[in-house]
């Protein structure tokens, strides 16, 4: 879609805390949205989180006005909405360590929301015995007499662990809140998170330069497929995004999470997100040359079949793991109607070593290798991101019926027997 670059509109003004809505009647220009905080549970709904580390240390600082009798302290502050918090860990030997976080920020530690702490024990190869601890506490989200009190999740690693030794003074945590809610784009209503990556408390985000980006994000599920994929549907707040051919910006972001929405004057270009390739719903049709120089139509050469669409790769350990009952498989339902089309990702050069490994390991069925890695025309137009990755897809339909850990290990052979004796039962 060609970029095309419009003035400045702003074309709505939106109270995120207080879940306000505003629209326009010409619908071209529209955007819209109500969002509402989740104090807890955010995480889970952005799919993932970005860990903060905190140094501690056994100085005790001059902030610490009153504390309960701690035993082996380790002292930190987070600097949250523009303030600072004490964070202590006491960590006495052979007892069970506890967390205090001020979060009134008074430099009372007797006064505070309660924290969890809870220990996890961990059984190492060399039979010694580590600990991690995880946990939540929360913090006050933006300015007033009453503050909304927020989630972010805590955890720490077994300072005696000695793959982790550089972590050894340091505290890791990371938001449980977000902004949750609708914003409509040029007439369409998409399921939105506004999120703060940095834990800070501030949704005006950071403008250091090397800071990865604002650490504040818009997410859209602009596929439907109630999921936030990196490709095209998370943006930074802090730049202009396109959606459905305008690019639009965030504008005039508070602390606490308010901003408006406007049409960008710099244009972008749109950048797709992947198919909702979920069980249930359709696989992107392509046409690709095989290995052996023959065209293929997928799913459209596979009608009366069902088969398997297997990404991997010869360098990728646990797709080579999967080999053995894939090929068992195989040899045991291709007679009654399965296929299987591979999709590699080798790097470059890499032909004669897949014609090798899947002659050597039995892989009969044709392969697709074009040499571009994680690039790979098919991998890419797919949103593949990891491997092994598979779908199992009528071929008549192009419906998909198995995916994931589906199509791994034991589950394989049963999805595939499944899947058969659906397609052949009577209409």
């Amino acid at each position: 879609m060609s970029m095309r670059t419009v003035k400045l509109v702003v074309a709505a003004s939106i109270g995120l805390a207080l879940g306000a809505t505003t629209a326009r009647a010409d619908d071209a220009a529209t955007a819209n949205a109500k969002l509402n905080l989740v104090a807890k549970g955010g995480m889970r709904k952005m799919g993932g989180y970005r860990p903060q580390l905190l140094k501690m240390s056994a100085d005790k600082p001059e902030g610490l006005k009153k504390a309960p009798n701690l035993a082996a302290p380790l002292y930190g502050a987070i600097e949250f909405g523009g303030a600072p918090h004490l964070v202590v860990l006491d960590e006495p030997d052979g007892k069970n360590a506890t967390l205090y976080v001020d979060a009134n920020g008074n430099g009372d530690l007797t006064d505070d929301p309660a924290t969890k702490w809870d220990k996890r024990e961990l059984k190492m190869p060399d039979g010694k015995t580590l600990y991690q601890y995880m946990g939540e506490f929360t913090l006050p989200l933006g300015a007033g007499d009453k503050p909304e009190m927020v989630s972010l999740g805590a955890y720490r690693f077994d300072k005696n662990d000695p793959q982790r030794a550089q972590l050894k003074d340091t505290f890791l945590y990371y938001a449980d809140y977000a902004y949750e809610g609708d914003v409509t784009l040029g007439g369409k209503t998409y399921h939105a998170l506004l999120t703060d990556d940095l834990a800070s408390g501030d949704f005006r985000g950071s403008k250091k330069e090397g800071a990865g980006g604002s650490g504040v994000r818009l997410l859209l599920d602009l596929n439907g497929d109630k999921q936030f994929n990196p490709r095209g549907e998370m943006f930074d707040a802090a730049k202009p995004f396109n959606i459905g051919g305008t690019s639009w910006k965030l504008a005039d972001m508070t602390a606490g999470g308010q901003f408006k929405i406007a049409k960008s004057d710099v244009a972008v270009a749109e950048v797709q997100p992947p198919p909702d390739h979920s069980v249930g719903k359709k696989i992107t049709p392509f046409k690709a040359t095989r290995m052996d120089g023959t065209a293929v139509s997928f799913p459209a050469d596979y009608k009366g079949k069902v088969v398997m669409l297997d990404f991997w790769a010869t360098w990728c350990g646990p797709c080579m793991g999967e080999v053995p009952g894939l090929v068992k498989t195989y040899n045991e339902y291709h007679p009654k109607g399965m296929d299987i089309l591979g999709i590699s990702l080798d790097q470059p050069n890499a032909a004669d070593k897949v014609k090798s490994v899947t002659a050597d390991k039995g892989m009969t069925w044709p392969q697709v290798y074009d040499g571009k890695f994680w690039k790979a025309e098919v991998a890419d137009m797919y949103a593949i991101n990891s491997i092994p990755a598979a779908f199992l897809v009528d071929g008549d339909t192009g419906e998909i019926l198995a995916a994931g850990n589906d199509l791994r290990g034991d589950n394989l052979a049963e999805s595939v027997k499944k899947a058969l004796a659906k397609k052949t039962e009577p209409k």
